[in-house]
C-alpha cells in the first residue's frame, strides 16, 4: 500500500489584529494574508489523515500480530525445556533414591560382616585349641602304633 504525500504544511490563520500599529507602510506590504482553505481542501486532507491511520492501524495490528506469535514460540519453546528439565530432574532423583538405597544396603552387609568377623576371633582361638589337640591325639596314636 503505497502513501500518497502529505499534502503542504497548513498554517493556522493569523491571530494579528486587522490593522498594524507599525508606522512604516512598507511593513504593511511585506505581510500577506494567508486565504482559508476551503472545505474541499479540509476534506482531501482529513481522507489523507484516514488513509494514513488506517495503514498505521494495519501496521500496528501486523506488528502485533508477529509478536504474539513469536511470544507464543517461546513460550511453547519454555515449557518444553521446562518439561524436559522436569523429566531429567525426576530420573536424577530416581537414581539418587537408587543409588542411596543400594549404599545403605552395603553399609549393613558391612555392619552385620563385622559383628559375624567380632566371633571369628574366638572362633580362630578354639581353632588353634583343637588343632593341638588334634596334634596331641596324632602324636599319642603314632606312638602307640610304633610300638614293637
Amino acid at each position: 500500500m503505497e502513501l500518497e504525500p502529505p499534502p503542504p504544511p497548513v498554517e493556522p490563520p493569523s491571530t494579528c489584529p486587522d490593522q498594524s500599529t507599525a508606522s512604516d507602510p512598507t511593513e504593511d506590504d511585506r505581510t500577506e494574508t494567508k486565504p482559508f482553505l476551503s472545505q474541499t481542501e479540509i476534506l482531501k486532507a482529513l481522507e489523507v489523515v484516514e488513509r494514513d491511520s488506517s495503514a498505521i492501524a494495519e501496521s500496528y495490528g501486523s506488528l502485533f500480530a508477529s509478536l504474539r506469535l513469536a511470544l507464543s514460540e517461546v513460550t511453547s519453546s519454555s515449557v518444553d525445556h521446562m518439561q524436559c528439565f522436569s523429566d531429567a530432574a525426576g530420573r536424577l532423583q530416581e537414581s539418587v533414591l537408587d543409588a542411596s538405597t543400594k549404599g545403605n544396603r552395603y553399609i549393613n552387609s558391612c555392619l552385620r560382616l563385622n559383628e559375624e568377623m567380632k566371633g571369628v576371633d574366638s572362633l580362630a582361638t578354639q581353632l588353634k585349641l583343637l588343632r593341638r589337640n588334634v596334634d596331641a591325639l596324632d602324636s599319642a596314636v603314632n606312638k602307640l602304633l610304633r610300638l614293637p
